[in-house]
């Protein structure tokens, strides 16, 4: 069976920069006659340990699983809990090396794994010396003299930076929940939201946003609020509400999942003094969202 030049990690985002060293595994591993591995975690260690997980992922294990098969790449998930206790030369061993078959590894300039992430690349790159793995590393692809990485990511997107984190991410930025019932305010102020549940661990950007939605096999425009409605039924929980008025759209969609993806900040969330105000500020929101939707 032919070896594997293996690269492993989170990959939260599957943004430019891992793009970048996807594309390097490939080229190296067709001038190393190895075959090209992915190794990734579906949800980051950091999440897994945090004693306060919630929404700090960009990609799902979902829409990580999908984002590989788009980019053609050979990716197998890791377990964590079968890896998490192992130390760096024994998940070298007993994974890369025999599940795997690695013949060689590919890492970045910040790489570091096994138990208490005691393996550096200086470790790395003597244990490879010595088995005779091939050990290869990569810089930081960079963009605005900036490092791209998810951290980065998730501070623009919690901040409002949509279209910067867009461009790091190569594609919108996505959330996708399964529609579950609400107040129906919206339907009786003309604007009927679909209400999601996408779980604790994405995060949702703050504010006003301008989407577009993907109900089954059709994509339609729309907007979208994540926050605690200040103005009516306020939210009593450390998580927000992701509210989405689909334009011209009228099925009843309850239970289903769908996906959108974000585009530009409208504005941030509002307290009104009155119901009339704040539908007078959803029918500027609606023609705002129109106008960035084309």
């Amino acid at each position: 069976m032919k070896k594997t030049l293996v690269t492993v990690g989170t990959f939260d985002g599957v943004h430019s920069g891992h793009r970048f060293l996807f594309t390097e595994l490939e080229k190296l591993a067709l001038r190393l006659n190895l075959k090209p591995l992915v190794l990734y975690f579906p949800l980051p260690p950091k999440t897994l340990l945090s004693p306060r997980p919630e929404m700090t992922i960009l990609t799902s294990p979902d829409e990580k699983k999908r984002l590989f098969k788009q980019l053609a790449l050979n990716a197998h998930a890791l377990d964590f809990d079968a890896c998490r206790n192992l130390s760096a030369q024994q998940f070298i061993e007993r994974v890369l090396v025999k599940k795997y078959n690695a013949g060689g590894i590919l890492a970045g300039p910040d790489f570091a794994f096994g138990k208490d992430r005691t393996g550096d690349l200086v470790f790395l790159q003597n244990y490879c010396a010595k088995h005779n793995l091939q050990f290869c590393t990569l810089p930081f692809y960079k963009v605005w003299q900036d490092k791209i990485s998810s951290s980065l990511i998730r501070k623009m997107l919690s901040a409002g930076d949509i279209a910067p984190a867009n461009e790091l991410l190569s594609r919108p930025y996505e959330l996708t929940g399964r529609v579950i019932k609400g107040h129906r305010l919206g339907r009786k102020l003309g604007f009927p939201t679909a209400n999601l549940d996408t779980g604790i661990y994405k995060l949702l950007p703050l504010g006003v946003f301008a989407v577009r939605v993907r109900v089954g096999m059709k994509i339609y425009n729309g907007f979208c609020n994540i926050g605690f409605r200040p103005t009516v039924n306020p939210i009593d929980s450390h998580l927000p509400l992701v509210e989405v008025h689909i334009f011209d759209f009228k099925q009843s969609i309850y239970g289903r999942k769908i996906t959108i993806w974000f585009h530009e900040k409208l504005r941030d969330e509002m307290k009104f003094t009155s119901l009339d105000a704040l539908t007078a500020q959803l029918t500027r929101d609606r023609e705002h969202a129109r106008r960035v939707l084309g």
